[in-house]
């Protein structure tokens, strides 16, 4: 009777028992079991264990294996992947069966499958995971507290961490957030008031962090006794709301600022809602405003309103989305220039139920752009036709754009000068004060400039001007470009370099007077002198070849006197109209001309003389002037040759600025200049003992070269040879 009771409470047990043997076959079972974990619907007594059970895990036979050897096993829940793949959650109780008489004869197995109520904790706790929502609870009566893994890790906690209630306090942030939490949970445990928050907690590892922390309360006796709920990372959320007030407060401060007012249209309804800004802009009283379409249209000018209509038809109709500049008239007739746009928003058939936009005033905005106009073409027209040059250059000193006076003074046209810059026909001389331009001016060091420069004119001829400068600069007030003034002042430059030479002339002329007078007052007088004396003994003398001897000397000192008169002659020849005859004349061919005419005299000397000319280099000068000076010198190399060493004669010339310098260097007789430098051009300066030095030749040859605007030096040491330097003016 016993063992049939026994056998009917473990059939009918709410669990899932079986009692095996030590072969692992069904000694008896529940109906739990065999509904559970049976493969089969028949009878399984006597029956193997693993034939007749659905799959198990590897470690659930391990532990039946240790039952039968009197070890229990007892595991209260895990997870478990079959062979074949399948996720199972089991809980299991394994317990050695004993007999009296014969040791252990089998195993009683207490098995539960737990897998649906562990998937939902699992997918809970995903929940939480991906929500970021953990769970709370502090327990009044036994004075703990418990967090869920997810309120650790939104707290950034380890997962071992035991919170308390004053710890949990002091991770929100100090000063409102953790006196509003403080507040609150004092009186959900003093009062019992729930309590719905969002806080800022400084998280363990320092980072601030946005949660929402909710509290409910549960009573015993009419005593709060426990606080449950919940803890949720809301910082991105929050973050975004926040930005987005942000946001929103500025887009109102915008509009306002901006005077940007905001609209509906309600098209079922006809209704039209504006904001205050609209009702301001279009000197619209609020009160008397009806809220009707009629009373927008009504507002817009009659030139504007059929425009303004059938774009708002196009609006509405889906043609395209209103976008559109029309003006006002405020009752006090004036003026204002709108610009709207609006977007429509259709219903999901696609026909159109409301209008939404923003209208803003941009009457300033057109009076300044009609101002900016204005002054655009007067600046321009200005700019056309001005008597001066005109340019804007970038700041890369590259003409943007120039005028017709401009084109004019250059020689180029507008086209070919906007393909360059202004370095590019700017004197090489007058570089270094472009670039200073570029440093004061285009990098803004300066506000205006003006400086005086040189160009080439398109046709090679040098082009004298007065740069004014002023910058204009963007918003940023970075230099974008300059306006440049363009003063052609060449006649001006020709007419001073003219006065100049004139003056110079004046000054050459005087002193030649000066010679001259230095002359009729010692040179002629001492003729004079000299054939009087000689007149009075001719006719004192009676001895016939006395009176012979006499007219000889008389003829000697006349043709003397002939001689000093010729001197003065050619000085005066070569102070006269110099300027009107001069020319562009080849350096090298004039050279060339010269030594054919003197072939002969450097045959017999021997002399070895070596050119280095370029053919390219031309003077300004007279003719016949360039080959007496060229004649002069060289014959003077020859006539003060060094005896014991063969003449040779160097003849360079190289560009200096704007003139030709040409020199010519012997290897003579030399001159003491510490002696002689100061008279070396001197009239009648003779510095050595030969036969034909008459002192006039260099003289003559400085007055020639500055009669054409150059200049003369000389570089000479005794018995080593001379160099002569003669500067004239390129072509």
């Amino acid at each position: 009777m016993k063992t049939l009771a026994v056998d009917f409470l473990l059939k009918e047990s709410p669990n899932a028992i079986a009692i095996v043997d030590t072969k692992l076959n069904f000694i008896s079972y529940s109906n739990q079991w065999h509904q559970k974990f049976s493969r089969n619907e028949t009878d399984n007594d006597n029956k193997p264990l693993f034939d007749n059970i659905i799959e198990m895990p590897d470690s659930f036979k391990i532990a039946l294996n240790k039952a039968l050897n009197g070890e229990e096993d007892i595991n209260n829940g895990r997870k478990f992947i079959l062979p074949n793949g399948n996720l199972q959650w089991l809980k299991w109780k394994i317990i050695p069966s004993k007999n009296e008489n014969h040791g252990f004869d089998g195993a009683i197995i207490f098995l539960d499958d737990i897998t649906i109520e562990q998937k939902e904790i699992e997918l809970l706790h995903k929940a939480e995971e991906v929500a970021r929502i953990g769970c709370w609870e502090l327990d009044l009566l036994n004075n703990t507290v418990n967090w869920t893994k997810t309120t650790k890790d939104i707290h950034e906690v380890a997962i071992d961490f035991v919170p308390n209630l004053e710890g949990g306090i002091n991770f929100y942030k100090e000063g409102i957030h953790r006196d509003k939490i403080t507040q609150l949970v004092g009186l959900a445990i003093s009062e019992g008031k729930p309590f719905d928050t969002e806080l800022i907690i400084i998280t363990a590892k320092g980072n601030e962090v946005w949660v929402c922390a909710k509290g409910e309360v549960e009573f015993l006796n009419g005593k709060v006794v426990r606080l449950i709920g919940t803890f949720q990372d809301i910082d991105e959320r929050k973050k975004i709301e926040l930005a987005h007030q942000e946001i929103s407060e500025r887009l109102k401060i915008t509009t306002q600022t901006a005077q940007i007012e905001t609209w509906n249209y309600d098209l079922a309804e006809n209704e039209l809602e504006w904001d205050h800004e609209m009702y301001r802009i279009f000197d619209i009283d609020k009160n008397q405003f009806s809220g009707v379409f009629k009373a927008w249209s009504s507002a817009i000018h009659p030139d504007d309103l059929e425009r303004t209509l059938a774009a708002t038809n196009d609006a509405i109709n889906g043609i395209k989305d209103f976008d559109e500049e029309f003006r006002i008239k405020h009752k006090d007739g004036n003026i204002k220039f709108i610009r709207g746009l609006s977007k429509t928003i259709k219903d999901l058939h696609g026909n159109a139920i409301k209008m939404t936009g923003a209208n803003w005033d941009i009457t300033e905005l057109r009076s300044t752009e009609f101002e900016l106009a204005e002054s655009t073409k007067l600046f321009a027209e200005t700019f056309e036709n001005s008597a001066i040059g005109m340019a804007l250059v970038s700041s890369d000193l590259k003409w943007l754009k120039v005028n017709k006076s401009l084109s004019h003074s250059l020689g180029y046209s507008e086209g070919e000068l906007l393909k360059m810059t202004s370095l590019d026909i700017t004197h090489p001389d007058d570089l270094p004060g472009s670039n200073s331009f570029k440093s004061n001016v285009v990098e803004g060091n300066d506000e205006n400039l003006q400086f005086q420069k040189r160009f080439f004119h398109k046709n090679g001829n040098i082009v004298h001007a007065i740069i004014g400068a002023t910058p204009v600069k963007d918003l940023n007030g970075n230099v974008s470009h300059v306006i440049t003034q363009f003063l052609d002042i060449t006649d001006r430059i020709e007419a001073q370099k003219k006065l100049e030479a004139l003056v110079d002339v004046t000054k050459s002329q005087n002193e030649s007077l000066t010679n001259f007078a230095h002359i009729v007052s010692h040179n002629l007088r001492s003729h004079s002198t000299n054939m009087t004396m000689l007149t009075k003994f001719l006719n004192e003398e009676e001895d016939e070849d006395e009176v012979k001897n006499l007219n000889r000397m008389i003829t000697s000192a006349s043709q003397s006197l002939s001689e000093t008169i010729a001197h003065l002659n050619d000085v005066v020849q070569v102070k006269t109209g110099a300027l009107e005859q001069m020319q562009s004349i080849s350096v090298l061919n004039t050279i060339n001309q010269i030594t054919k005419s003197i072939n002969g005299l450097l045959e017999e000397q021997r002399a070895i003389l070596n050119i280095n000319v370029d053919k390219s280099h031309f003077v300004h000068a007279v003719p016949a002037y360039l080959e007496s000076i060229f004649l002069n010198v060289l014959t003077n190399a020859l006539k003060y040759r060094a005896k014991e060493r063969t003449p040779v004669i160097d003849i360079k010339s190289k560009i200096k600025g704007n003139d030709i310098l040409i020199s010519f260097t012997d290897n003579g007789q030399g001159i003491d200049l510490n002696r002689h430098g100061e008279n070396i051009f001197g009239m009648y300066k003779t510095f050595h003992k030969h036969k034909d030095a008459k002192g006039i030749g260099l003289f003559i040859t400085k007055n020639q070269i500055e009669s054409m605007n150059g200049s003369i030096s000389i570089e000479s040491k005794v018995d080593q040879g001379t160099t002569l330097y003669i500067n004239l003016k390129q072509c």
